[in-house]
């Protein structure tokens, strides 16, 4: 297989939006305010394009320290967004899911580089940093699922154990199906990538299947480890 990558010219790049402005089109026709369609695209062209020139630095880098403080920005922003469907957010209900987001997803991240793929250096920026990410947003998509759930359940009368348990189901439903669906329905971003890249079909199956891993085990952990203090609070 080739391992040259085709690359986007800006024709096709400005193709791949046609999709887009054909739901822009539909919202407008319906009168359903297109314009945060267009605050959403403006803020995703602008950060990817930002984390472009980031990513180049930061992979230039040899600097321990300036990954881990990147990591931790990462992570407290994930627990601010993960509870961003929750009312009445507090610093304890903060403090809660930082803790949860950083006891699941720290420990499998380090199991991940350090022992799964062996990454030399351990703080190698090219994979630390994009596998933190995966980590830590699947983490925070749990906790935020399993904490409205945990707060919907308390809020209609049920009692802590219930409502843990809710919170927790909701949490672990779209990772199940995206463990049913994967190879079958869908074939996940990182795979798509590396087959693109020209890696060995085989050797990216591998790889997709420490993330699929990775990825339950961090998100079912966060999750469990909310609820959990969630129900304790008071």
């Amino acid at each position: 297989m080739t391992s040259q990558v085709l690359e986007i010219s800006p024709v096709g790049l400005a193709l791949a939006f046609l999709p887009v402005l054909a739901v822009v089109l539909v919202l407008m026709r319906w009168s359903l305010g297109p314009g945060r369609v267009g605050y959403a695209l403006a803020r995703m062209l602008l950060q990817l394009l930002a984390i472009g020139y980031v990513l180049n630095f930061l992979f230039a880098a040899e600097q321990s320290w300036i990954i881990g403080a990147v990591l931790a920005i990462m992570l407290l922003a994930a627990s601010w967004i993960a509870l961003r469907p929750v009312n009445a957010l507090s610093p304890g209900s903060y403090a809660r899911a930082l803790f949860a987001i950083a006891i699941g997803s720290l420990p499998v991240l380090l199991l991940v580089t350090q022992f799964v793929i062996g990454v030399e250096p351990w703080f190698s920026p090219q994979y630390v940093i994009p596998l933190g990410g995966m980590i830590f947003a699947g983490s925070m998509n749990a906790v935020s699922l399993a904490a409205e759930r945990q707060q919907a359940e308390l809020a209609a009368g049920r009692d802590q154990v219930a409502a843990c348990e809710a919170g927790l189901n909701a949490a672990l439903i779209p990772l199940i199906n995206s463990l049913l669906a994967v190879g079958l329905v869908s074939l996940p971003g990182m795979m798509t990538g590396q087959v693109l890249s020209g890696i060995d079909p085989l050797v990216a199956a591998r790889y997709q299947i420490v993330v699929m891993c990775m990825l339950f085990g961090a998100s079912g952990l966060s999750a469990a480890c909310y609820v959990w203090l969630a129900s304790r609070r008071g």
